[in-house]
């Protein structure tokens, strides 16, 4: 990224540690270009027709990022309506700032220095779910999933197992936003018998000797206090 200013390359390098935070984000290379990203972004939703799937992809960054908008697309050929058949990506945010009086699309739909490389992604896996029909990039994808969507998912369900072929050897792919529960420890019900029989609460052989030898200390004082009244008297 020679040509991206000091900032541009401190925010890419924050965007991209927090990124690999992320379970639905996989570096599979830890030496990442700046200027080029290649991930997986991985779908984990069970109401989704593509849940499990492992899609690759690329992005890449412009000199001037982010004041103008990076560049997307999968790796893995994806039958969606918004989606090229080379992989690019058709989706508002990342068009360049500002209104566009053609498409319609407002500014705030847009790209703007504002948006990172995180809500980009999180826009991506929402249009997996909830294409935009009505600017297809894929005709055909367009009418099948809104004529024949059960076949259309069909298809979906056949990208995600192709896709399973990429996961790399030893990655586990995760089922769930939320970490695993801690697992719940045995415990010796005959521990806690053995314990009550070593702590007997109900008191000590020296808590008693010290109960007799105050009762002692008291009836001396008892003693004491009859012989000073009677010579008083």
């Amino acid at each position: 990224m020679s040509g991206a200013s000091t900032g541009a390359k401190h925010r890419l390098m924050g965007e991209m540690k927090a990124l690999q935070k992320e379970k639905w984000v996989h570096f599979e290379d830890d030496d990442v270009n700046l200027q080029k990203w290649r991930f997986a972004l991985m779908v984990i939703n069970s109401d989704s027709a593509f849940n499990g799937g492992y899609f690759r992809a690329e992005m890449v960054f412009p000199d001037d990022y982010p004041y103008s908008p990076p560049k997307f697309r999968f790796l893995i050929p994806i039958y969606h309506p918004n989606i090229y058949p080379d992989g690019d990506l058709c989706i508002s945010i990342l068009h360049k700032p500002g209104e566009d009086r053609t498409s319609g699309e407002a500014a705030s739909e847009r790209w703007s220095p504002l948006q990172g490389v995180e809500s980009v992604l999180r826009s991506v896996l929402l249009l997996l779910d909830d294409p935009e029909i009505h600017s297809p990039a894929n005709v055909d994808a367009s009418v099948m999933y809104r004529d024949k969507r059960e076949m259309y998912n069909d298809k979906a369900k056949a990208t995600v197992a192709k896709s399973k072929l990429d996961i790399p050897p030893g990655f586990v792919m995760p089922t769930s936003f939320e970490p695993a529960p801690p697992t719940k420890e045995n415990v010796d019900d005959d521990f806690w018998a053995e314990s009550e029989e070593e702590y007997d609460f109900g008191g000590s052989d020296s808590d008693a000797e010290m109960e007799a030898e105050d009762g002692d200390e008291l009836d001396e004082d008892d003693d004491d206090l009859e012989d000073d009244e009677d010579e008083e008297r």
